[in-house]
């Protein structure tokens, strides 16, 4: 199968579409991917990069082609401007910068924007290849939730443009079962929308952690860990107002690895809040690193904001935390808090609730290590059923394959 990938974020920023490029590539498929200037989740192009690009034109057989882009940097503007960029460079030199390749299929993968469908039907009608998507955010519903664009008017022309992509798919791919409703709502055919979750890095099975050193140690200190990006839908003001409603417990502490574009509001908010000591921002790491890193937590947390749209969502690192065989403290609604309850792998408080986060992590620090040792074991179990990464790239690949001409 010569398979295309099309997708604003790839290698080396830190998003599963490398995996499942990787897998495709190691199981004898041609992959290509056209992608953007790696620029996630900091907003400025990776130092690595811009020293030596040409370090970055593959990726194990991966080839690896990119277009310009406006960086993400901060605020509303330059991120709509870092969405348009891609798109319109990503029609206009894809083409061009493909124009001897044949594909079988193409693969947009559907992150935040949702335009990065606009450049995937082209190049797949371009190419005359039909189309997958995987949808991982919904919009216009995101959108809305996050109060990044308020207009009624507005809203509607972005459910529009999400009609006219789904529309111009072969196949859907549904990161939660809760999408698939929503996806099919927003098509006027009767395209297959298929569930197909994420899942952990394989480093999270192989990896002997040795704890990294970054983080100071304490004696007698219960280590709450959050991993991932740093943004406004992860509800930082929940976890905060939580970290305050526990100085007391100097016991406890928040540490927070990796940044985005909510880092510089968190760091002012730590100070101003008097939260110095007991929350510590750890800055951001390979995710070769995370296993040393988990190795120093008692407990993992992962939070949504309180909306309706983050209610149909499974964040990936819940995924890395359960087969990592971490306990997990979780403030969300919907069905990641449903996984977590299912697999009895933690203790769940209600999305933007910093009261009952904050009665969930003094809970967990009271628990014998035996049951949080437990609670961890019971993930792991139910990753390795629900999340297992062979049974779902064996999905993918059956589903491909399938629409190959």
């Amino acid at each position: 199968m010569r398979l295309l990938i099309v997708s604003q974020y790839f290698w080396p920023e830190n998003f599963r579409i490398n995996d499942l490029a990787i897998e495709f590539a190691r199981r004898g498929h041609e992959v290509t991917v056209l992608t953007g200037l790696p620029n996630y989740p900091s907003g400025k192009i990776f130092k690595d990069f811009l020293d030596n690009a040409e370090n970055f034109t593959a990726l194990e057989n991966i080839k690896i082609i990119r277009v310009p882009l406006i960086p993400r940097g901060s605020g509303a503007v330059r991120l709509f401007l870092n969405y348009l960029s891609f798109a319109i460079n990503a029609c206009v030199l894809g083409p061009w910068k493909l124009k001897s390749e044949r594909f079988d299929v193409v693969l947009t993968c559907q992150l935040s924007p949702v335009t990065v469908g606009l450049p995937g039907a082209f190049l797949a009608w371009f190419k005359n290849a039909p189309m997958a998507m995987w949808v991982l955010d919904l919009w216009p519903d995101t959108l809305k939730a996050m109060g990044v664009v308020k207009s009624p008017r507005l809203l509607s022309v972005v459910g529009k443009l999400v009609t006219f992509i789904y529309n111009r798919c072969d196949l859907i791919f549904a990161q939660s079962q809760s999408f698939i409703p929503k996806i099919k709502k927003s098509m006027d055919k009767n395209t297959a929308v298929v569930y197909f979750p994420s899942w952990a890095e394989e480093i999270f099975k192989s990896h002997k952690a040795i704890p990294a050193p970054e983080v100071p140690d304490k004696d007698g200190s219960f280590n709450v860990m959050f991993a991932g990006n740093i943004g406004e839908a992860q509800d930082f003001e929940c976890i905060l107002s939580a970290a305050t409603l526990l100085k007391q417990h100097s016991s406890i502490r928040w540490l927070i690895v990796g940044d985005g574009r909510m880092s510089a509001w968190v760091a002012s908010q730590i100070a101003l809040r008097g939260l110095e000591g007991h929350v510590l921002l750890l800055g951001r790491y390979p995710v070769e690193r995370m296993p040393d890193f988990y190795a120093k937590a008692d407990a993992m947390l992962v939070t949504l904001a309180d909306q309706e749209i983050f209610a149909m969502t499974i964040p990936g690192k819940l995924q890395s935390y359960l087969a990592a065989g971490m306990p997990v403290i979780a403030a969300l609604n919907g069905e990641g808090a449903e996984v977590i309850r299912l697999a009895n792998a933690g203790l769940t408080s209600p999305a933007g609730n910093a009261a009952e986060l904050a009665s969930m992590v003094r809970k967990m620090a009271e628990l014998p290590n035996s049951e949080r040792q437990a609670m961890g074991k019971n993930g792991m179990e139910f990753s390795q059923q629900a999340f297992d990464r062979k049974k779902i790239v064996d999905l993918a690949e059956k589903y491909l394959s399938g629409l190959c001409k």
